[in-house]
């Protein structure tokens, strides 16, 4: 209660579920999103691409303005890719660690001299268990969840002294819309989500209000 919170991706899935739980424990929440049509009533839906530094920098802005402050933000954007390291491109590469990776340092980097202001700072980052744990098909993704449990690491030591604290959650699958859309790239969608949900050690894919509970513990 009496915390702003911004979060990226938080027009849909594990970032709208993050949005959704933070307002029900009382903070203001502010949604970046390419598309922040998503955003519930009462959020603040902010355009942001958080490959582009201006965006992200004007972004960060109008949070601060519109909400007069900035205490939490969730570096939850993200994308994924299919394949083997032979199977893809140099332009695919860029892009999804672009997103992933490079992304989060451009929000954080927004956001730090506010956050700095805070008596309850946190940076939350959506990492993934396939930083930890090979998975078939999925080098490119995983090569960035590693990059971000790495960075989160960093960041965490290079801003501990300043009050802000940096943490990761690290899900295993989530079934969300990002994972449907990936699913319909394979021959056999079905066969595919079952593979996923029986790699899971719970037999299932989590759900993004589950993530999102581990979210709000850590901010």
């Amino acid at each position: 209660a009496g915390l702003v919170a911004a979060v990226t991706g938080g027009g849909a899935g594990i970032g709208l579920a993050v949005v959704e739980e933070l307002v029900a424990r009382g903070a203001r929440v502010a949604a970046l999103d390419v598309d922040p049509s998503g955003a519930p009533e009462g959020v603040l839906g902010v355009p942001c691409d958080v490959r582009d530094r201006a965006s992200v920098d004007a972004a960060v802005a109008t949070v601060v303005r519109e909400l007069g402050q900035l205490d939490i933000v969730v570096n939850n954007a993200g994308i994924s890719a299919v394949g083997s390291v032979e199977d893809l491109s140099d332009e695919d590469w860029s892009r999804v660690l672009d997103v992933n990776v490079v992304g989060m340092a451009r929000v954080s980097a927004a956001a730090l001299p506010h956050l700095r202001r805070s008596e309850a700072a946190a940076i939350v980052n959506t990492c993934s268990i396939a930083a930890q744990v090979g998975l078939p098909q999925r080098a490119l993704y995983a090569a960035s969840k590693g990059a971000v449990l790495a960075l989160t690491f960093a960041m965490a030591t290079d801003h501990v002294a300043e009050g802000i604290r940096v943490n990761c959650v690290s899900p295993g699958t989530v079934h969300t819309g990002f994972v449907d859309r990936m699913l319909a790239t394979f021959p056999d969608p079905a066969k595919e989500k079952a593979a996923m949900d029986a790699r899971q050690a719970i037999g299932r894919m989590v759900t993004p209000e589950e993530v999102a509970v581990a979210v709000a513990y850590l901010a």
